[in-house]
């Protein structure tokens, strides 16, 4: 994918104001958090890197703004297994260890992404940012999402917050993915932007801490 295929117009996203906002917010809170959190990211990863024998540092390929690759880092949570290839993930994955399945209940996993928002190539709150295959797919106005940093939560990640059970549910998970969640994903982001405000990034985030 090149980010020339991927860029959203000019005019999609937030305002001036609007980003600005949000670029500040976000960095005041990841070094809050960094600092509040650092040694609990610390045990964490020793733990997943015993529990998968390896590092326990989960870094992967995603398209992140205007299209630009980035790696995302998260706590690894999965053992590779040769049969099992895909990228979608259900409920009762065999690759999910314990430890990781209780790092994926409690959000710790998601923890490490703190330094991507530090960095700038995260937000708090925006579309969840996937693998290349998904975001190169979209057109016209749906390209706006590529406008804007993609987020830990969101509306949309809300929504899905129990997307492995439903996908566990399916004859044929990635299909479904691709058919039914991705396209409500993209609606439901469009209509994050459109309406934006530093309030509802607020609403999100406790709400994906309490619920």
């Amino acid at each position: 994918m090149t980010t020339s295929d991927s860029s959203p117009s000019p005019a999609a996203g937030l305002g001036t104001s609007q980003a600005l906002q949000k670029r500040a917010f976000d960095l005041f809170f990841a070094v809050l958090g960094l600092l509040a959190t650092w040694w609990l990211i610390f045990l964490a990863w020793m733990a997943a890197s015993i529990d998968t024998r390896s590092n326990g540092f989960f870094i992967q390929k995603r398209v992140g703004r205007h299209g630009k690759i980035f790696h995302v880092v998260k706590m690894k949570t999965m053992r590779p297994i040769a049969s099992l290839e895909t990228t979608v993930t259900r409920r009762g994955d065999p690759r999910i260890t314990k430890l990781g399945a209780f790092f994926r209940r409690t959000k710790i996993d998601e923890l490490p992404q703190l330094w991507n928002v530090l960095l700038g190539d995260m937000s708090f709150v925006g579309p969840r940012p996937d693998v290349p295959g998904f975001a190169d797919k979209l057109q016209g106005e749906e390209r706006a999402m590529l406008a804007i940093r993609p987020g830990i939560t969101g509306p949309a990640t809300l929504k899905y917050r129990n997307e492995e059970e439903l996908l566990a549910g399916q004859s044929d998970p990635e299909a479904y993915n691709c058919e039914v969640i991705w396209p409500d994903k993209v609606r439901i982001n469009l209509e994050y932007i459109r309406n934006w405000s530093l309030r509802r990034d607020l609403q999100y985030i406790l709400e994906t801490v309490f619920h």
